[in-house]
């Protein structure tokens, strides 16, 4: 399923992109899709961080030991 949007832009411009044939449609859909996976980089860089600093309050020693549990109970 899609949605329509809609884009203002000075005619200058769209007549320009019109006489490149370049299609506006293409071109803002790839803006959309860049945009959106910047957003989800930098949301699963930041979840990254914050799990570094909750990991880095765990010793060492507690996570060989769940690790050795978990085995022997797998």
């Amino acid at each position: 399923m899609s949605a329509t949007i809609t884009v203002r832009v000075p005619r200058q411009l769209k007549e320009e992109a019109k006489r490149h044939g370049i299609k506006l449609s293409q071109v803002v859909r790839r803006a959309l899709e860049k945009e959106v996976r910047r957003k989800r980089i930098e949301e699963a860089r930041r979840a990254a961080g914050e799990l570094g600093e909750l990991f880095s309050k765990v010793s060492e020693k507690d996570i060989v030991r769940s690790i050795r549990e978990a085995r022997r109970e797998g």
